[in-house]
């Protein structure tokens, strides 16, 4: 698209464009441009039509040689080009082979610089329509603020759409990936074909947090949720995969309290988070804690416990978190939202809940998509559990919209009969006899229902849990 206001002579680059446009009219492969670059990429109008011609060319001739690409510019072209290049097209166009240097062997980096000079410019655009907006004293600055940031992300993404990977496949190769694969998963021995839960019963049930898929996992509250996806980005870090934790609601030092009692657990030190938070603990025990986490201190997980962030916003953090898992020798591998129902929605679906949950949950998705995460959303479920007699949940019962179990390539759901146990009475004496026996029974078990799963079954394991500790284990360890 045009810049809406001069470019100063020093901001652009004209031989960026005017490489890959000589690479592509002598001979270079269209194809590894054809897949990011487009025509409003191109600063300068010449350019623009050029590219315009070039493709129509590809198109029609599979081919974008000189003679044919004039043939397909516009009748008025030579007025533009003499007006802005001082040449005629076929005089311009010859002479852009004097610019190639890099030509075919550097023409998808090249097509990349013309994109990323592109990007430069919009965000010098971006800035300036802040700067206008915001000198009008009526503005609403959030509104400013979100305006630039829907700008910027739309930027930034023209910037990743550039072929990062390969998306189409034969089957036969397809095949052969597939197989690699299964014998990697053969030689580690342990079934896992994703990233570890750190729960050996939910690892055999699924094979591990696949790359590229999202879960979803609901409860009502108390069921547990944070202590399940904490436990799981601890242990998943342990194994040397890069985490992010979106607190949208818990913060930073909260999650940090849970940790060290979950990991204190395994030293035989049970204190309840909330002592901790309170202080009242003993000096020996504060002491073991802190031994007991030394050497988790070290791990790959990074918490933002910034609330109300969109989308766009979480894909920000995303890439500032992947560029500290890289400079620790390691990469960003699982990507923890807690919780969905509290990402804020773009304006595009204001007052349609239903919209809005649909497209926080397909941008959660893409984004694990696009730079290959395994995804782990946290969801709320609606109040309509508690009205059934059986409160397991299930999958209508994810809030606000059908598409958050569209979207997932999981769904699991948590759910703990202590909970509702503690919370009854026994009409009469045996009753409440059976109630308390049941409670001592099931006190520290919790379902983990997987009631979707599009590479496997559908079933209930069972796990221990120490509600109090924030500490979930295996329950055939405890």
């Amino acid at each position: 698209m045009n810049v809406a206001v001069k470019v100063p002579d020093e901001a652009y680059v004209p031989e960026i464009e005017q490489e890959v446009l000589g690479t592509l009219l002598f001979g270079g492969d269209f194809v590894k441009v054809m897949g990011f670059l487009r025509e409003e990429h191109f600063i300068a109008d010449a350019h623009r039509l050029l590219f315009r011609a070039i493709c129509a060319a590809q198109e029609q001739y599979g081919s974008a040689l000189m003679p044919i690409v004039s043939r397909l510019l516009p009748p008025d072209a030579s007025t533009l080009f003499v007006q802005k290049t001082d040449q005629m097209p076929m005089e311009y166009m010859a002479s852009l082979s004097s610019q190639v240097v890099t030509g075919n062997a550097g023409l998808e980096r090249s097509g990349k610089a013309v994109v990323a000079q592109w990007a430069r410019l919009k965000i010098a655009d971006a800035g300036r329509t802040m700067q206008e907006a915001a000198y009008d004293a009526s503005a609403d600055a959030k509104a400013i603020i979100q305006g630039v940031t829907d700008h910027l992300d739309t930027i930034s993404a023209e910037l990743r759409a550039g072929p990062r990977q390969k998306t189409l496949h034969t089957l036969d190769t397809a095949t052969d990936e597939a197989i690699a694969d299964v014998r990697e998963a053969m030689a580690r021995g342990n079934g896992l074909t994703g990233h570890t839960w750190g729960l050996t019963d939910i690892n055999a049930a699924t094979g591990g947090i696949h790359p590229r898929e999202m879960v979803v996992l609901g409860a009502r509250p108390s069921m547990g949720k944070t202590a399940v996806a904490l436990s799981v980005a601890l242990r998943t870090a342990g194994s040397g995969v890069g985490v992010g934790f979106i607190s949208l609601e818990m913060g930073a030092k909260k999650l940090a309290v849970r940790r060290l009692t979950d990991i204190a657990y395994d030293w035989g030190v049970k204190v309840p988070y909330t002592n901790l938070i309170k202080g009242t603990v003993t000096e020996d025990e504060l002491s073991t804690i802190i031994a007991s986490n030394r050497d988790a201190d070290q791990l790959p997980l990074w918490i933002e416990e910034q609330s109300g962030l969109t989308v766009s916003d979480i894909r920000v953090k995303v890439e500032r978190m992947a560029e500290q898992a890289a400079a620790r020798k390691t990469s960003l591998g699982l990507l923890v939202v807690d919780y969905l129902q509290l990402v804020r929605a773009s304006g595009r679906y204001a007052g349609n809940r239903v919209g809005e949950i649909a497209e926080i949950s397909w941008g959660l998705r893409e984004l694990g998509r696009e730079y290959g995460l395994a995804i782990i959303a946290l969801s709320q479920l609606s109040r309509q559990v508690e009205s059934r007699d059986d409160k397991r949940p299930q999958l209508s019962d994810l809030r606000d919209s059908g598409s958050i179990e569209q979207d997932a390539d999981m769904v699991a759901f948590l759910y703990r009969e202590a909970y509702y146990l503690e919370k009854a009475k026994g009409k009469d004496a045996d009753k409440e006899d059976e109630r308390i026996s049941r409670l001592i029974d099931v006190q520290n078990e919790l379902e983990f229902i997987i009631a979707k799963q599009r590479n496997g079954p559908t079933k209930t394991v069972k796990l221990f849990i120490d509600i109090a500790c924030s500490a979930v284990r295996n329950s055939a360890r405890w």
